[in-house]
């Protein structure tokens, strides 16, 4: 388990048009001009979008991997531990940010590659 900040780095290149924007002390990351992430390096935690429900429950199911972050229309954003979690489960949570973010198009042209 843990996942270090270079190895999340390197998921975000099995991701179309990711672009990485140093914002002071942290690293946001859009598709097309919108965020869909953020990497805090110093603390070694990532802030990704979700749904509400899904933040709710991440939260409730294991609080010392993740937390609130905070709340935006219908989205619900969590930050993760990195020391805490599992490359796989990692790379399915930032997919389905990205995902929440991307035009439709570029979400179905991904899925019919992978």
């Amino acid at each position: 388990m843990a996942v270090s900040v270079d190895e999340f780095l390197a998921m975000l290149d099995k991701l179309p048009e990711v672009r990485q924007s140093e914002g002071g002390d942290w690293i946001s990351l859009k598709v097309r001009g919108k965020g869909f992430g953020y990497l805090w390096e110093r603390t070694e935690t990532v802030g990704l979008k979700s749904t509400i429900s899904e933040q709710l429950a991440l939260v409730a199911e294991r609080p010392e991997v993740f937390e609130i972050q905070f709340t935006a229309g219908q989205f619900g954003w969590v930050v993760v531990h990195l020391a805490k979690i599992e490359a796989d489960e990692l790379f399915e949570l930032v997919t389905e940010a990205w995902c929440l973010t991307a035009p439709r198009q570029l979400v179905d042209a991904h899925e019919a590659g992978r």
